[in-house]
């Protein structure tokens, strides 16, 4: 379980996170939405800890994030990044199996790439996709390789952000039931930044409204079009007017 209690942070005058109080409870997928500029992404990356909040603590399990031995921390995660991050000079299953070939429990190299082909087939890519390049892929092809590197390693918990940007909504509609498929298979914890209301449908259990820095809403998918919250209900229907003020 991740616990974030009076989490704040600030970069020079602008308070980005001003006192978040979220749990994330374990084997469960919590989806965080809110606008751009809300600051869904410094709070993802305070919990990794590759930005130190400034007040507050963020637990694991209990255990302060930042007293956490940073290689045991970092090897309980996976991560599907926005724009894929792949590394252009390295073969597809080199970035798949990039985690496996590192570290102090780096696997052989041959091992390391049957694992890879084997998660590269989980997410519906053919074994000959492993000997290509990033470049010689479309768009989801390149979201299905981050999110085969992302499983590579079976992590505890697993963080999306904004998975489906960029792509077509047949594309985006895969990749939402891949993700639910394979964080149920998993028995994983999940936390994803988004956005996109038909993500949020597809793979929240539970959603978390952010906004101006602090949760405004929590609750089960279920009650999200029932809930009163005006943050909420003018955020999921898209509408100019309400409390949300648009950024011109």
């Amino acid at each position: 379980m991740i616990t974030l209690s009076g989490v704040t942070k600030t970069f020079g005058k602008n308070r980005v996170l001003r006192g978040v109080d979220l749990t994330i409870p374990s084997g469960q997928s919590m989806v965080i939405i809110g606008g751009s500029g809300t600051g869904k992404s410094v709070l993802l990356k305070c919990i990794l800890g590759l930005v130190q909040h400034d007040t507050g603590t963020i637990t694991l399990d209990g255990q302060d994030v930042t007293t956490a031995d940073r290689d045991a921390f970092l090897a309980r995660f996976g991560m599907l990044f926005q724009g894929g991050a792949l590394f252009d000079s390295l073969r597809v299953w080199e970035n798949v199996a990039f985690r496996l070939m590192r570290g102090p429990t780096k696997r052989p190299k041959a091992e390391a790439r049957d694992i890879a082909i084997e998660k590269l087939r989980r997410v519906g890519l053919k074994p000959e996709t492993a000997d290509l390049f990033p470049a010689e892929l479309s768009g989801g092809m390149q979201k299905r390789v981050g999110l085969a590197r992302a499983i590579a390693a079976s992590p505890e918990i697993i963080f999306f952000d904004e998975p489906t940007t960029g792509l077509d909504p047949i594309m985006a509609g895969v990749i939402n039931d891949l993700i639910r498929e394979i964080v149920t298979e998993m028995g994983a914890t999940a936390m994803t930044i988004t956005h996109d209301m038909s993500s949020v449908r597809a793979i929240a259990d539970r959603v978390a409204m952010l906004h101006d820095g602090l949760i405004q809403w929590t609750g089960p998918i279920a009650d999200l079009d029932t809930t009163t919250d005006p943050y909420v209900q003018q955020f999921i229907h898209g509408r100019a007017t309400g409390p949300i003020a648009a950024v011109r």
